[in-house]
């Protein structure tokens, strides 16, 4: 790590153009929910492995989704429309919700892959956002199928800009479906774009594309001066309106069946 900026609990954070070419920019020990919101507001955000100091990064470029840039396959786009024909019906067996089962997501999403040897969402990660999520900032978008979840993925919202941070599957589209109802809610608010963080196949398939760190910046500033959108625990409908779950409009069990 030679050379690298290391930071104590009380060191701002560098500025982003200091970040190495891979992107890696300072290291440290402290993951608390104000130097997460220092980080994000400035385009940085950690990544790291169990037993590592907590490492800071701002690649550039920077996967970026446009809301609008979203791209649906056509058995996805079948879904969707089947899943708006019957919302409100009482015959939905598949119902979008937001915040009801975040750390049930977070973990979901910590779990270990077919295609990866381990995850970067350690028990520090999910003890960080899970407090930061009860301060209101990170939020969880969840979809369930038959009364169970099924997929979904969680974020940082800061002003009028989405961090996605990741998503899991247990049933085929099930985080797409989740993604697609949350770019509608964010739409609605005035939130144009997704953070994706670091470039892959995958991200690029949905329509994100990379940005340059002085575009992507430019960008979070102006979203920064925006207010939130309002979240709450609730269901999310098709064209992004969120409402309060009642406690008996469905049977929601977390967990895969």
């Amino acid at each position: 790590m030679s050379g690298l900026i290391w930071l104590d609990s009380d060191t701002p954070l560098p500025d982003p153009d200091y970040a190495m070419p891979e992107g890696l920019l300072a290291a440290g020990t402290d993951l608390s929910v104000e130097r997460l919101q220092e980080a994000y507001s400035k385009g940085v955000f950690p990544w790291f492995n169990e037993g590592d100091p907590v490492l800071w990064w701002s690649p550039d470029p920077r996967m970026v989704l446009a809301c609008a840039d979203f791209k649906v396959s056509r058995s996805l786009a079948k879904k969707l429309r089947q899943i708006a024909r019957l919302e409100g019906t009482g015959q939905e067996q598949v119902v979008v919700t937001t915040d009801l089962a975040f750390e049930h997501v977070i973990r979901a999403c910590a779990a270990p892959r077919a295609s990866q040897s381990g995850t970067w969402i350690s028990e520090r990660i999910v003890r960080s956002y899970g407090e930061w999520h009860r301060l209101g900032q990170v939020h969880s978008v969840e979809t369930w199928v038959d009364g169970r979840l099924a997929g979904g993925l969680y974020g940082v919202n800061l002003g009028g800009f989405f961090f996605g941070e990741s998503m899991f599957a247990w049933e085929t589209d099930a985080s797409k479906i989740a993604l697609a109802h949350l770019l509608r809610f964010l739409e609605r608010h005035g939130v144009s774009h997704v953070d994706c963080q670091q470039e892959t196949r995958h991200l690029a398939s949905l329509g994100a594309a990379p940005m340059s760190r002085s575009a992507f910046l430019e960008l979070l500033g102006i979203a920064l001066q925006r207010p939130s959108p309002p979240w709450l625990a609730g269901r999310l409908l098709h064209d992004g309106r969120l409402h309060p779950l009642k406690n008996d409009a469905v049977i929601l069990n977390e967990g895969p069946a």
